[in-house]
């Protein structure tokens, strides 16, 4: 009996001294989940927190915003985008899940552009166009982390002369901040040392109901725009045209599967909602640029911006058989993505705001994801 005592007391002990249960993430994220190496670099996930107990996770795997928690209507928290809960699904996917984009966010007609009377040639990655910087854009990147404190994390990259066809070294650095209003606000600022063109932008998917396996066809979207630049067949920029009278117009909150499917010709080219909206707001941050809200769940997602234009995209092309998170199946529609950003292949058409950075000059853009409660 006394041989079977000590026993006890010697396994008790040793289980004491064993390794401590790896503590989760408020979203049910494990850290050791997002460590590894790519491309030689060091991968690892950062967790922002606020006074408020809301939580932003982010890898420094393309910059991604991997979960954002917030509270519902109950006061329960509530995770409002979608993503993977480690890193072999985030490199294994060709998906862009809270991405930072560049260095060239959207399109690019032809994957071609003149600037100084060079003409460049980049990855044709999306039918015959580059798309997001192509295949291998800033979402693919390890960036250089730097935690500031508790709610701020710094993110820098140099994406070197001729990467992806792009010219000049450019030096990027992206601030995201968990504010105590639970805001997430990003800041991007580049330099180059040669003459560019830069259009960076987040690629979060949204879904604000607290059910990531329903779509987001029953939750209000509004766009402060009058205009919109309408697309080709192939989602490339035809000008610009007023939403007045047509399924492109947001200016009133509306639910986003009112005329997604509606025979309008914009919508059966981007099967949906893919197009990119002129805000009102004229680079004014202080601008509402653009509001959902899921009655379900009671959160709103309020955007702004220093940018002329976001793009409104709501996963038509979600094949609806991709699993992420907790092993969540997201469905076609399974979300909605607000990316503030110039126009599309603004490089290829005057008209549109310029996107070229010389050297001397800083690019400065922000956005901010503003998530509150409203009433019924």
């Amino acid at each position: 009996m006394k041989k079977l005592i000590i026993s006890a007391l010697a396994i008790g002990v040793l289980l004491s001294c064993g390794e401590k249960k790896e503590e989760l993430t408020l979203s049910g994220l494990k850290q050791t989940d997002f460590e590894s190496t790519v491309d030689g670099k060091r991968t690892t996930l950062f967790v922002l927190k606020n006074k408020n107990g809301a939580e932003a996770c982010i890898t420094n795997y393309g910059g991604r915003l991997v979960s954002v928690m917030v509270p519902d209507k109950s006061g329960k928290m509530t995770d409002v985008v979608l993503g993977y809960d480690n890193i072999n699904d985030y490199t294994s996917s060709d998906g862009n899940f809270g991405a930072l984009i560049g260095r060239y966010g959207n399109r690019i007609a032809n994957g071609k552009f003149i600037l100084d009377e060079v003409e460049y040639t980049l990855p044709q990655n999306n039918n015959g166009h580059c798309l997001h910087g192509g295949p291998n854009g800033y979402h693919t990147r390890i960036w250089d982390p730097k935690l500031l404190n508790d709610q701020t994390l710094e993110l820098t990259y140099l994406s070197q002369d001729g990467e992806a066809g792009f010219p000049g070294n450019l030096n990027i650095k992206v601030t995201y901040t968990l504010e105590d209003n639970n805001a997430i606000a990003i800041k991007y600022e580049a330099t180059t040392d040669k003459a560019t063109i830069v259009n960076l932008t987040n690629h979060s998917y949204f879904n604000l109901s607290g059910d990531p396996s329903a779509p987001i066809v029953d939750q209000t979207i509004m766009i402060n725009a009058d205009n919109y630049t309408p697309v080709d067949e192939t989602l490339i920029p035809v000008g610009l045209d007023s939403v007045e009278g047509t399924p492109m117009d947001l200016r009133m909150p509306i639910a986003i599967g009112a005329h997604i499917d509606d025979s309008f010709e914009q919508l059966v080219r981007g099967r949906g909602y893919d197009h990119n909206w002129v805000l009102n707001a004229k680079g004014d941050i202080h601008t509402l640029a653009a509001k959902a809200v899921s009655k379900k769940s009671g959160i709103s997602l309020e955007v702004y911006t220093n940018e002329p234009g976001v793009q409104f995209y709501t996963g038509n092309f979600m094949t609806g058989d991709d699993k992420g998170k907790q092993g969540v199946v997201y469905p076609h529609r399974g979300a909605f993505c607000l990316e503030t950003q110039h126009y599309p292949d603004s490089p290829n058409q005057p008209q549109f705001p310029s996107t070229v950075l010389r050297p001397g000059e800083t690019y400065v853009s922000e956005c901010i994801y503003k998530f509150t409660v409203v009433c019924d």
